[in-house]
């Protein structure tokens, strides 16, 4: 028996773990796949929407500023009236600086030339400078605005992405250039807290792959063919607007990529997300759900055993004693019986045996009620515990009808046994519903001979106790 406890907890053991760590290794699986699907198809794109969006927010912040320059009536007569007083415009591209917190504000005569910066006069354009070629473009463009990055005129180590503005007098005439540049530095700090905020790698490459602006913490080529594994998509991504790709760094993680060309700048911004980060997260969750199975596995191992414990406890003890009496039940009077026989014989001792029957208890039931009669076995029972000791064993046999088992114990002790159960019952008043019972009891007693098995011995207990039945009831017969 106690063997098929541990086999079985044993298979419900390895059933619950079994299937614990299937259903997480599964789980697993099915959310890396369907994490690889987001990152290509949804997250990288979305990223990438709203870095675009904030970038174009900024933008058009400075399209905006640009325009009101150009605009501007005081600007418009200023060049209309010969460009008098320079330090007035200056002023004005000062106050424009500060107010906006750009990095520079500008402006350019068409008739002059002449390039006017919050901290004075700075140069006169000319064709043949390459520099210069900016302003020329500007001057032939038919859209009133133009983007571009570009060496700051006022220091040349800066680069500044630029909005060119063209100002025109109050008949449409081009007269000349404005507008305002931001510090590709501070572009940088945008696209470092968008790496913070969204958790992914971005940066943005020229028509040629050149990497032209990133964060301070970028670890990426200096351009997409000299990556090994992006070498392999770049070419995809240079001849698309806008595409998904993926491929394997030198580390052999998977990396997704995704690009969009910002036209303003005639770049590519990239956002990027290698699968390693994402996979650690799944993996770490699924040691944490196989740590969790145990732990739950283990919680029910242990509340079945206790409850199928508690149930085979209770299942024996409704096989082995009897519900209304508390002794024990004939099932296992045979064990009982051969354990006290091997005991006496180890210790040289008797074994003997007293059957027990309440007298007129059918009369009782039949005027009092089974309850009444219940009432009665319970008074007995008490009795004779009262009067044994804990070796001796209490058997309710059949009805109204007991065995008492008492190892090492001779048959004229025993009968003294019977004798003050049954003297003890004879004065005992059982008050039930109101009513006073009496009740007397008959016994037999007898001990064991060598060799007799347990029915002969009951055989000769009954007898003996139905003799004193014979004789008057209230009494005890046997050796």
């Amino acid at each position: 028996m106690p063997y098929k406890k541990i086999y079985f907890a044993a298979a419900l053991s390895a059933l619950l773990v079994l299937g614990f760590i299937a259903t997480s290794i599964i789980s697993y699986f099915v959310a890396h796949d369907s994490l690889t699907d987001r990152i290509a198809d949804e997250s990288l794109p979305l990223t990438s929407d709203n870095v675009y969006s904030e970038i174009e927010q900024d933008l058009l912040r400075s399209v905006l500023i640009s325009s009101l320059m150009a605009h501007d009536t005081f600007v418009r007569d200023w060049t209309i009236r010969g460009e008098r007083n320079p330090q007035a415009i200056i002023r004005y591209l000062r106050e424009i600086e500060k107010k906006y917190d750009t990095t520079t504000a500008f402006f350019v005569s068409d008739r002059t030339h002449k390039y006017y910066h919050p901290r004075g006069v700075l140069k006169t354009v000319k064709k043949s400078d390459p520099n210069d070629a900016w302003y020329f473009h500007v001057r032939n463009m038919d859209q009133p605005y133009q983007i571009n990055v570009d060496r700051d005129t006022a220091d040349p180590q800066r680069l500044t992405i630029f909005v060119n503005y063209r100002v025109t007098d109050y008949d449409g005439n081009y007269i000349g250039a404005t507008g305002i540049g931001l510090s590709v530095n501070a572009v940088a700090k945008l696209i470092e807290s968008y790496q913070k905020r969204y958790g992914r790698q971005i940066y943005f490459v020229n028509r040629d792959g050149r990497v032209t602006l990133h964060g301070d913490h970028f670890q990426g080529p200096e351009r997409l063919q000299d990556a090994a594994g992006l070498r392999k998509v770049a070419t995809r991504i240079l001849a698309s607007p806008s595409t998904s790709a993926h491929y394997t760094d030198a580390q052999g993680h998977t990396v997704y990529i995704n690009s969009r060309l910002i036209p303003q700048f005639n770049w590519y911004l990239i956002v990027a997300q290698s699968e390693q980060g994402a996979d650690t997260r799944i993996l770490n969750t699924l040691m944490l759900n196989i740590a969790i199975a145990l732990a739950v596995t283990v919680l029910v191992l242990l509340t079945a055993w206790f409850t199928i414990r508690g149930y085979q406890m209770r299942l024996e003890q409704m096989a082995t004693t009897d519900e209304l009496s508390g002794a024990a039940s004939r099932q296992v009077f045979d064990v009982l019986y051969d354990q006290a026989v091997k005991l006496a014989k180890r210790h040289g001792g008797d074994v003997s045996l007293v059957a027990i029957d309440i007298d007129g208890f059918k009369t009782i039931n039949d005027t009092h009620g089974h309850a009444a009669g219940d009432a009665v076995i319970r008074a007995l029972c008490g009795v004779i515990r009262e009067r044994i000791r804990e070796s001796d064993t209490l058997c309710r046999w059949g009805g109204d009808e007991f065995l008492l088992l008492l190892s090492e114990c001779s048959a004229e002790h025993a009968r003294e046994t019977a004798d003050a159960i049954r003297s003890a019952m004879a004065t005992r008043v059982i008050r039930h519903a109101g009513a006073e019972l009496r009740v007397t009891i008959s016994a037999g007693v007898v001990q064991r001979r060598e060799g007799e098995d347990i029915e002969a011995m009951v055989a000769r207990a009954d007898a003996a106790m139905y003799e004193s039945k014979s004789r008057g009831r209230d009494q005890v017969n046997g050796a």
